[in-house]
């Protein structure tokens, strides 16, 4: 994004041009779809900016550049992706690459570049607008808001296919996406954090992204009081944390959301996050500073970085007890979400929250070292659930036995077996993170506003990963059921549009729409009941003991 001298009117003719403030926007149309990228929302958190709320852009003038994406915020590799040899080329290239041949012929890809999200920087707040080349102002179209990832940028995820698709539907949408301040730099965590009232500042830059769509959206043909707000994983539970954050008063920034795996996670307190704190003061020689949060605004951008680089990632070790959470900060989140949940503190609009059978292969792996019963319950004692006492920590390792059979990959026998606890630890963590809250969420407030839910288990021919964590990304962004329901929730908050198909999650009635392995065949009803006691008992000890 640039400003630039050269006159508004000559550009008067273009058709791809939008008025911002007293500046016109040029973007690029191809068929169509128009896009918008890499616009301004906010100032760049940059300098002493760092580590403070998201304040409001200035208002915009002149000519902006709206032709190529911002650049993403800056990211977490510590390392690379833990890959045993086990798995084969075969595999990685579906995980990585996600190559249409292993979907249905013609599938477009729905990732533009991964693993790479382009060039960084810690000026980074963009935002992204594509809608239909003949939305006019006057449009008035529903509007889906993307809330982002774990990692990665928004040029990552190309909404046109979603746009397309909704034209070819005859309910035509707008998709709107953002770069936020990730790991340390929008969510980190302590004493010196609270205090200073600068907690999950990426949720901070989320909102404000929110009220720049109320501000500017029509001016792309959208309608403010229209707006959905979707996530996928990290992004999934972004959307639910806007659920319970100001009491549950969404402020008209939307009026629906739908969250693919993910939901309100079992996160403690800031006190929780004080070691990755200390880590990054203690990487960026900031120790012994008078203000520590002070020099953190202070040392360079690569100083920072390169301290972030340090901490654990989502592949090391630890696995899902990640440094960089969202975190109870007294502003934003003013108690544990689950807790807020069970307060009552949710935003009253439907939702849809659903997610992959295998929510955490992938994250399974980089445990592969753990090999005995003995090893994993010393490792869920110590990292998972170290209050736990020694009868509900035994309850715990017989609710998710040393039996592969049992194991996730569900439903696939002996097959699969990296490791003598590969599969056992692949339950227990989709169950902690991903299954768990997805059900307890549901459980709270179904009754009390719309809901549904869904499941996905295709691809259980893959293996070791199976119905992977981020999978159902695949049946969105590519035609398919997914999307289209997608589509129709964000025009009438129903995902079944003018045909009922899917019926919502009721108390008396849990229904997960399932999504078998078979790209031709439709989804089934099947009822949220699996593994029962199991996903009981550990949701009950992570609210009482949230990680």
């Amino acid at each position: 994004m640039h400003f630039n001298a050269l006159s508004v009117l000559a550009f008067a003719a273009a058709s791809n041009a939008v008025i911002l403030d007293s500046a016109k926007v040029i973007g690029t149309s191809t068929g169509r779809i128009t896009k918008y990228l890499g616009i301004p929302y906010a100032k760049p958190p940059i300098g002493d900016r760092r580590l403070r709320l998201p304040e409001p852009n200035s208002p915009y003038f002149g000519v902006l550049d709206a032709t190529v994406y911002g650049p993403a915020c800056p990211q977490h590799r510590p390392g690379g992706f833990p890959i045993p040899t086990a798995v084969g080329s075969d595999v990685l290239d579906l995980f990585v690459n996600t190559s249409a041949k292993y979907l249905a012929e013609g599938r477009a890809r729905w990732i533009d570049a991964i693993p790479d999200s382009g060039p960084e920087n810690e000026n980074c707040l963009s935002i992204n607008v594509q809608v239909p080349s003949e939305a006019t102002s006057s449009s008035r179209l529903p509007v889906l808001v993307v809330c982002g990832f774990e990692a990665g940028t928004t040029r990552m995820y190309n909404g046109g296919p979603i746009v397309e698709r909704s034209i070819d539907l005859g309910e035509p949408i707008i998709y709107v996406s953002m770069n936020y301040r990730l790991n340390a730099f929008g969510f980190l965590a302590g004493k010196e954090i609270r205090d200073a009232k600068v907690g999950n500042l990426g949720l901070h830059d989320q909102r404000e992204a929110f009220r720049w769509v109320q501000k500017y959206i029509a001016n792309f043909g959208g309608d403010p009081q229209k707006v959905t707000i979707w996530g996928e994983s990290a992004g999934a539970i972004s959307v639910s944390l806007h659920m319970l954050t100001n009491g549950g008063n969404t402020n008209g920034l939307f009026r629906g959301a739908f969250m693919q795996s993910g939901a309100p996670i079992p996160v403690g307190d800031h006190s929780v996050g004080q070691k990755a704190y200390d880590a990054i003061v203690t990487g960026t020689g900031c120790t012994g500073a008078p203000d520590t949060l002070s020099c953190l605004r202070k040392v360079s951008y690569g100083a920072f970085k390169a301290a972030v680089a340090n901490t654990p990632y989502i592949f090391s070790y630890q696995s899902l007890i990640q440094p960089y959470p969202p975190r109870v900060d007294g502003v934003f989140l003013t108690d544990h979400p689950q807790q807020l949940v069970k307060k009552g503190s949710v935003a009253d609009v439907p939702f849809v929250t659903g997610g992959c059978d295998d929510e955490a292969t992938m994250f399974s792996l980089s445990t592969l070292n753990v090999t005995t019963s003995k090893e994993f319950k010393e490792y869920i004692k110590t990292l998972w659930l170290p209050k736990a006492s020694r009868y509900h920590l035994n309850k715990i390792m017989k609710l998710y036995p040393d039996d592969v059979e049992q194991g996730s990959p569900y439903d696939t026998g002996s097959l699969n077996a990296l490791s003598p606890q590969f599969k056992r630890f692949a339950s227990f963590q989709g169950d902690a993170i991903f299954q768990g809250p997805r059900r307890y969420f549901l459980q709270q407030r179904a009754g009390r506003q719309n809901t549904w839910s869904y499941i996905t288990k295709r691809l259980k021919w893959l293996p070791f990963l199976g119905s992977f964590h981020l999978s159902d990304l695949m049946y969105t962004y590519s035609s398919g059921e997914l999307q289209d329901y997608l589509i129709h929730f964000v025009n009438s908050l129903d995902p079944n549009g003018d045909v009922a198909q899917w019926p919502e999650y009721t108390p008396s009635s849990p229904n997960l729409l399932t999504f078998e392995d078979d790209l031709a065949g439709r989804p089934t009803l099947t009822k949220d009941t699996f593994r029962g006691k199991a996903i009981e008992l550990l949701t009950q000890l992570l609210l009482e003991n949230p990680v």
